[in-house]
C-alpha cells in the first residue's frame, strides 16, 4: 500500500488533523480487509459546513448540510481512490449530539468515507445498517 498518497488538507478553516501516519495505516488496512490491493490518491479535506454545504449543492444538488461528501475517481477495481471532504463544524456538533469525543466522531467519518469507496452505501436501512456495523468493526481495529 502507497499510504503515502492518503493526504490530508484543510480548505477555508484551521485544521490540523493528529495521528495522520496512524490513520494512514489504519485507512490501509481496511482498504486491504475489504479486498483492494491498493491506495490511490486519496484526498481527505477538511472544512467548513458552509464550505461543503457549497459543494454539496454544486455536485450533488442537496440543499442540506452534512458530515461528509465521497468523490470516487478509481479507475481500476482493485485501486481506492477519491476525494472526501469533511466538515469540521458538523464533526465538532455531532460529537456533541452522540455524546462521544471528537476524534472518534472524526475516524467514523473518515472510515465512513473510505467504505463508500470501497463499495458501500448508505441510503437505505439495509445498506445503513451494514455500513454502520462496518464502522464499528474498523472503528475497533484502530491503535491509536
Amino acid at each position: 500500500m502507497a499510504l503515502k498518497d492518503i493526504q490530508f488538507f484543510s480548505e477555508d478553516i484551521d485544521f490540523t488533523v493528529k495521528d495522520k501516519q496512524k490513520i494512514r495505516t489504519w485507512i490501509g488496512e481496511t482498504i486491504k480487509a475489504e479486498g483492494f490491493k491498493r491506495v490511490g490518491e486519496l484526498s481527505f479535506v477538511f472544512c467548513s459546513d458552509a464550505y461543503l454545504l457549497e459543494i454539496n449543492r454544486q455536485y450533488l444538488n442537496h440543499d442540506t448540510f452534512t458530515d461528509i461528501v465521497t468523490f470516487d475517481s478509481s479507475e481500476d477495481e482493485d485501486v481506492i481512490a477519491g476525494d472526501i471532504f469533511i466538515s469540521v463544524e458538523r464533526i465538532r456538533e455531532n460529537a456533541s449530539k452522540f455524546s462521544v469525543s471528537e476524534k472518534d466522531e472524526l475516524n467514523r467519518v473518515i472510515i465512513h468515507g473510505v467504505l463508500h469507496l470501497c463499495g458501500y452505501y448508505d441510503k437505505k436501512k439495509e445498506e445503513k445498517a451494514l455500513m454502520t456495523e462496518k464502522e464499528d468493526y474498523y472503528l475497533s481495529t484502530r491503535t491509536f
